[in-house]
């Protein structure tokens, strides 16, 4: 999963075209070390042009801020025609709720 910056993930939400999921986490978070193995398994059953990217979110106090993330692991998946804002995920419990999630999201 590509680690992105801010400037780069602001304007990938901005682009309509592909359906876009941004995992949130800090590096020393434990829980977000098995989430982000669950999305490893989820992205091998997920659509190939479903774009899935990470961020720190150390790094990205604007990001932070505007979306209100209040804690990670998060998800922020934006369908493909981005006419509303991304939809925000915390309950990473299993690989099959985080993909019924997001198949929710990007149909």
């Amino acid at each position: 999963m590509k680690e992105m910056q801010e400037v780069e993930l602001v304007e990938a939400l901005k682009i309509a075209g592909e359906p876009l999921v941004v995992f949130l986490h800090t590096p020393l978070c434990g829980t977000c070390k098995a989430a982000e193995r669950m999305l490893e398994v989820a992205a091998h059953l997920l659509p190939d042009e479903l774009q899935m990217v990470a961020g720190n979110v150390n790094m990205l106090p604007n990001l932070v801020r505007h979306y209100r993330i209040t804690s990670v692991p998060a998800l922020l998946v934006a369908s493909a025609d981005r006419i509303d804002d991304p939809k925000i995920y915390y309950s990473m419990v299993s690989v099959e709720r985080v993909l019924e999630y997001i198949r929710g999201v990007i149909s």
